[in-house]
């Protein structure tokens, strides 16, 4: 009897020390301010085919504007979440709420502006010509009017791309400027018109022999879309960029990407 007794009680003990243990962690989580909700989510898209500002490695979302995007969820005090999108049906995703912005090298252009706002630039970058390595016959954009151009549909750089030359020569490839880039070297298009960094970043790579041609065609600001019944997002951004940019965090970013501060090319 007297055994049973002593389980008995110790049970009783071990039981009332785990209870008050218990709430005294919850009453010091409490004091030290720490918070159990989880945190807002900033969703985010991009095409993923534009390397090395968002692109897929081993399966996983990276590049520049990836870890931009991290960088302002911070900033804001929530959770950053990247994912990939067409870029071609991207603004009416957005417009469907089925992500919060738009992160991925996106130029705004006045159409752009009449469904979505836009955030403060975060960098600036030029339409440029390109041509196979030993193409000697282009060496401007005049020489380009009405040659076969390839580039990217929906975008900024096709509308320059309809400035050289017929719709029926404007060769499109969904997958993204490299598509077009390694299709100077099949012979299927003489000329491409894409992004001045993303192409000159291709040609360092050593896996391409495509060469640049000519002046820039335009300067492209590319900014951050958010949905026009979102200006509370907009400003948010806007801050975070701010401080990411004046804490050093944003130059760390591009130079791990370029190899320089792409603030620096846009002022």
């Amino acid at each position: 009897m007297k055994k049973k007794k002593v389980i008995s009680l110790m049970s009783t003990i071990l039981l009332v020390s785990a209870l008050l243990f218990g709430c005294s962690s919850g009453k010091d989580a409490e004091k030290s301010g720490e918070k159990t909700e989880k945190k807002e989510e900033f969703v985010y898209a991009m095409s993923g085919l534009y390397k090395p500002f968002n692109y897929k490695e081993d399966g996983k979302l990276t590049g520049f504007d990836v870890e931009i995007g991290e960088a302002l969820a911070e900033k804001m005090g929530m959770t950053a979440k990247s994912i990939t999108f067409p870029f071609e049906t991207m603004i009416q995703g957005l417009i469907d709420k089925k992500f919060d912005a738009i992160l991925g090298s996106m130029t705004i252009t006045p159409e752009r502006l009449k469904v979505v706002n836009f955030t403060d630039t975060y960098y600036r970058s030029g339409s440029q010509i390109f041509v196979s390595e030993d193409n000697t016959d282009i060496k401007s954009a005049d020489d380009a009017k009405g040659k076969k151009i390839g580039t990217t549909p929906a975008t900024n750089y096709e509308q320059d791309a309809l400035k050289l030359t017929d719709k029926a020569n404007v060769i499109t490839y969904p997958q993204g400027d490299i598509g077009a880039l390694m299709d100077l070297e099949t012979g299927r298009v003489e000329a491409v018109v894409a992004d001045n960094i993303f192409g000159q970043m291709a040609i360092d790579t050593g896996k391409l022999k495509v060469k640049p041609v000519g002046d820039l065609i335009g300067i492209n600001e590319q900014a951050i879309a958010v949905n026009k019944d979102n200006q509370e997002l907009t400003d948010k951004i806007n801050k975070a960029l701010a401080e990411i940019i004046a804490d050093g965090t944003y130059e760390k970013i591009s130079m791990k990407w370029f190899g320089f501060n792409l603030m620096d090319e846009t002022k």
